[in-house]
Order: structure tokens, then sequence, then C-alpha cells
């Protein structure tokens, strides 16, 4: 009997202890940064993983198409994925003035996506209106060297006042350049 207990009472101390841990969430929170002529940029996003869904992440009849605004993505998952900018940016040929936005990404054309700016700001990701793109940019395409599992997105500075915004996901890289005003 005593045995009976101490094996139970083991038992109930495990099961608290792996129920306690915190469970890592399906696209966890991220952010990318980078102080470029002296200013801070920073993107905040949440994380989606492909999860063995390679080749059905951007097809027309894959996961993203799904979405209510599809062809345009949240690029990325639950809230609304924000750019937040210490100065005003030149992204293409695009004026952003210093301020928090809202990133949304048109996938309709695979070869040439366009990253679109929008001033509406708060919203889940989902809740895309087009009367608040602040505009659009063209966006370079290439394939990224393996599968990227997580998306990802990199500001990475290249000297100067010039950057580069870079999303990764799947087999899908797109960048656009920007200059630091």
């Amino acid at each position: 009997m005593k045995r009976l207990l101490i094996c139970a009472a083991a038992l109930l101390a495990a099961t608290v202890s792996l129920s306690a841990q915190p469970k890592q969430p399906a696209s966890p929170s991220e952010t990318a940064s980078a102080t470029i002529a002296g200013k801070a940029i920073s993107i905040k996003y949440s994380s989606p993983r492909v999860n063995g869904r390679e080749g059905h992440i951007f097809s027309k009849d894959g996961l993203i198409s799904h979405d209510a605004h599809y062809p345009v993505w949240r690029a990325g998952a639950n809230a609304a994925t924000t750019l937040t900018t210490e100065a005003e940016l030149k992204i293409g040929d695009l004026t952003v003035p210093a301020g928090t936005y809202t990133l949304f990404v048109d996938i309709a054309n695979p070869d040439q996506w366009e990253l679109i700016v929008n001033k509406k700001t708060g919203e889940w990701g989902l809740d895309y209106d087009s009367s608040q793109d602040l505009g659009r940019v063209k966006m370079k395409m290439t394939k990224p060297m393996a599968m990227v599992e997580n998306l990802k997105y990199t500001i990475s500075d290249l000297g100067g006042t010039t950057g580069k915004i870079t999303l990764e996901w799947e087999n899908h890289s797109a960048a656009v350049l920007f200059a630091v005003h």
C-alpha cells in the first residue's frame, strides 16, 4: 500500500510539473529591428511554421487562399504585422513618414509580390482596408537556398542611409530597398 501511495504521488507530481510548463504558441511573436543612420526601424510579427505544408502555402488553393482578402496576405499570423520607424523612409518610390504602419503583401503574381504599407494599425491581421493604404512597392523575388520553415523578416543595414527589408517563408524570399531621410 505504501508503494502504491508513493507511485501515485510521483505520478501526480510529474503531471503537475508537465502541465505547468508554458506551451509554445504555434506562431510566436518575433521582432526584426535595425538602427540605420541613427534611426530605429522595427517590424513586429507572428511567425507561422510550414509544418509539412510545403508547396501548399502560396498556391491558388493553398493555405493563404482561404483568407478573406486573398490575394492580399497579412504577411504573418495572428495580429497585424507592424512597421515602426523613427525617421521618414523612402521604400522604393513610396515616402513613409515616421510612425507605425501595418504591412500586407499582395501575392497575386507569384513572381512579383507587392509590399503594402497601410495607415490603419492595431487590428487583427485579417482586417485589411485598402482605403487606408499609404502605398504599394514592388518587391524583388528570389528563392531561398533552402526551404524556410519559420516565416522571417530581416532588416539589413546596407551602409549610410540605405537598408533592405526581406521577408522569407517556405520557398519564397521577397525584398525591398529603402533609404532613411
